[in-house]
Order: structure tokens, then sequence, then C-alpha cells
């Protein structure tokens, strides 16, 4: 009998050694794909970078810049939607705050094939804070409780009040901790570091609160005297007015604040892209950097989001990953946020999922696919439901359910970027834009004819 146990435990360490010695296995086996850290940014507008110089120089001026990049549905949380899932939001079905997300995410398919996962920081609107069953580690906080001072956050099911801490440089404490954690593992890690600066209530941290400040120009379009040849829900005078000196006051003590919370978020960036090289990882890490969407400052007389113009659809972005990118520069193409999820998974060796509509960057940075000509943009805001088509030059939309213009009215707006960057000027009915008006409203068509579901 004894001689029997020796000879099984002889046969067992022989088979062990082969695993370790012959790679027979790859139980021992690192993984090598890619690390992801996507930074998002809450109702950050592409027109402020210049206020986070070292979020500059560590990723845009390291990896590719994309300067006609833009979210979907400029709103929280159906662009976070289409963050996770690749899809527009007609296709995931989350067309305002209030609704949930039901979709299988990349997280779930990364998580399954076999990635740590991490979320530092806001999830969806519609979500209470409690962590989910795709993430490894999970730091949040329940949506209406958000504060900059003092939040109450749950860190892996466990709420409790981080009194004295200020919440971007908490949701920077607990992104390193997750890399440090990660990086000693034998796979692959992501980690979506979602912090809520720059969105309201705004509040600076301590130290930057009365630091001087030159706030960027107004648009030409801020406040704008003719609106006319908007639609009739923003054209309407009564509903719509000129903004007066107490609203331009509130608008510009929002900036001004919106801007200074960049501030602290731009040093602890720093401190978290430092944690990769520290532990080894950043030159295997894709790091991308977006926000959620943009808002109005009072251009067009707005001060809210989810509409079609430049303000709220488009955003920063940009991409360091040194395998894909050896060489920093700028990248033309019209690209969006239904493009991260494709471009993760095809970096990770996951197979696209057929419901995905965005495309994966990857074919776009080696030059090896052809790219399209516009990205959907769509809302549902109760003002008036609104679909548009967006090229590198051209904006072109349709609103109906205008309950100020006769029901059933389709109307349509067109505006020249190159001639018109502020959209003052709609040119739907211009004659010398017809041809071109017809072409991007096949190319709307085109995109709305992918999905069969319309809201």
């Amino acid at each position: 009998m004894r001689k029997r146990i020796i000879s099984i435990l002889q046969v067992s360490l022989t088979v062990i050694f082969i695993f370790m010695f012959t790679g027979c296995t790859s139980l021992f086996a690192e993984d090598t794909r890619p690390n992801f850290l996507v930074i998002m940014t809450d109702d950050q507008r592409y027109d402020t970078m210049q206020y986070m110089p070292k979020t500059l120089e560590l990723i845009f001026d390291q990896g590719v810049t994309f300067p006609h990049a833009y979210v979907t549905t400029p709103l929280c949380c159906p662009s976070r939607s289409s963050i996770f899932t690749g899809m527009y939001a007609r296709n995931h079905g989350v067309l305002d705050n209030s609704y949930e997300l039901e979709k299988k995410t990349m997280i779930d398919h990364l998580h399954e094939n076999g990635y740590t996962t991490g979320l530092v920081g806001k999830y969806l609107n519609s979500w209470n804070g409690e962590p989910r069953p795709e993430f490894d580690y999970w730091v949040s906080f329940q949506y209406g409780e958000t504060r900059y001072n003092n939040p109450r956050l749950n860190v892996n099911g466990e709420w409790s009040r981080h009194e004295k801490e200020y919440i971007t440089y908490a949701l920077g404490k607990y992104a390193m901790e997750f890399i440090d954690e990660a990086a000693p593992k034998r796979k692959p890690f992501i980690l979506m570091w979602t912090v809520n600066a720059p969105h309201d209530p705004s509040v600076p941290a301590t130290e930057d609160k009365y630091l001087p400040l030159e706030l960027p120009p107004r648009l030409p379009s801020f406040n704008e005297a003719d609106i006319s040849d908007k639609p009739a829900w923003m054209a309407d005078e009564e509903k719509n007015p000129l903004l007066g000196e107490s609203e331009i006051e509130e608008i510009d003590t929002f900036r001004r604040n919106q801007i200074l919370t960049l501030y602290s978020l731009d040093r602890t960036l720093e401190q978290v892209i430092n944690k990769l090289s520290e532990t080894g990882e950043m030159d295997n890490t894709v790091i991308i950097f977006l926000s959620d969407n943009g808002r109005h400052w009072g251009e067009h007389r707005q001060i809210a989001k989810n509409t079609v113009y430049e303000e709220t659809t488009h955003v920063p972005f940009a991409i360091r990953y040194p395998p894909l990118v050896n060489q920093p520069y700028i990248e033309n193409a019209v690209i969006a946020n239904i493009d991260i999820a494709p471009t993760i998974y095809e970096l990770a060796g996951i197979p696209i999922p057929a419901e995905v509509d965005g495309k994966s960057l990857v074919g776009l940075l080696t030059q090896t696919d052809d790219w399209r000509e516009g990205v959907l943009l769509e809302g549902w805001p109760p003002r008036g439901t609104y679909i548009a088509i967006h090229t590198e030059r051209y904006v072109y939309a349709e609103t109906t359910n205008d309950g100020y213009a006769p029901e059933g009215t389709v109307q349509m707006e067109l505006y020249d970027l190159e001639i018109d960057p502020y959209q003052m000027e709609n040119v739907a009915n211009k004659p010398e834009y017809q041809d071109i008006l017809v072409h991007l409203q096949t190319l709307l068509n085109e995109e709305k004819s992918k999905s069969e579901v319309t809201p």
C-alpha cells in the first residue's frame, strides 16, 4: 500500500513538472492580452482640455487624438450604455436617465473570457450603487447622493461615508488600489475609471476653489439673437427667451466651477497613470479617455444637454497604446462612443457580438478597414425627438414629436461646420445644399436601417 501511495505521488509530481516546463497547459502561462483603462469624465465639453495639461501630455500627446469624436445620445445614461454595449440607444433601449440597461455588456464578455474587471466611479444613473456580478472590484455611489466632499461610497459591497475626503481623490486612490491588486495576476484587467467631474454641482477641491481663472471666450452662438431657423420648441420666444443677466452670471459661475474641478482630476489622473508605470503595466495597457457627453453654456440660449448641437455631442477622445500607436498623431475620421466596445473586443481577442453597431478602431488605426462617412445621433427629450447624421463636415437632423409644431411635422436642420462651426445658420432649405441634403438623408436612412427597433 505504501509503495502504491509513493508511486501515485511520483506520477503526480511528474505531471506537474511536465506542465511547468513543457508549456503543455495554460495553467501556469501568463495571459499577455492587453489591459484596458477607460477614463470617463462626466459632462465635460470638448473645448476644455486645455485645463488638463497633464492629461494632454500623458495620453493625447502620447497616442492618437480624435478631433471628430461624438457621443450618439448626449445624455449620461444612454451614452454610458452605448459605451458598455457598442450599440445605439435605439438598440440597447436606454433612452433617458431613468432606464436600466438590460443588455449584456463588454464587461460581461471580458469577465467571462478571463479578465479581471473593475469599476471605480459612476455606473449608470438608474443603478443604485450596489456591486454588480460582472465586476471583480467595485467602488461606486448611488445617483442622487453625489457629492464632491465627504462622499458616501460603496466599496466592494460596504457603504461608508468618506469623511474629510474629496471624491476625485478618493476615486483616484481606489483606481490605484485596483491596479496594484490586478497587476501581479497572471491575467489582464479592465478598469472603468468613471469620475463624476465636472458634473454639477461641480464643487472644486479646496485648494483650487479660489485660483485665478480666465474663462474661455463665449462662443458666437451664446445667447443667439435669431433662433427662428431652429425647431419650433427652440424657436418659440416664450419657451426659449434670451438669457437675462442673472442667468448669464449663473452660467459663468457654473462653467468656472466645472473647469476648476478638472484641475484636481488632472493631478489625480497623473498619479493613476504613474501607477501603471510603477507596476510595469504601462506599455501593455490601452488607455482611452473621453467624456460621456458635453453640455450647453448658453449657446442657442440653452443650458442643458441632449441636443443635436456640438456643445453636447462633441467630446474629447484619445487613445494611448504603443503597440498600436507608436507615434502620436491626429486622426480626423468621425468616431463615436459606440466604437469603444468593438475596439476592446478585437484587442482582447473576443469575437465582436453581432448586435454591436460600432466599429473597431483597430482597422482605422492600422488603415486596414474602410471607415464610415458619418455616425448617427439620436435623442428622445420631451421637447421633441431628434435623429441626425454627423459627418466630418455636415450635420443633418430631423426633429419630430415637437409639441410646438403641427402634429406629424418633420423639421429639418442642416449645418455646414466648415463655414458655420457654431451651427447658427440652418441651410436645409438653401438651393445650393439640396444635393448634399439628399445625400445626408440617404446616409441617415442607411444608419437607421441597421435596426428594425424604433422606440
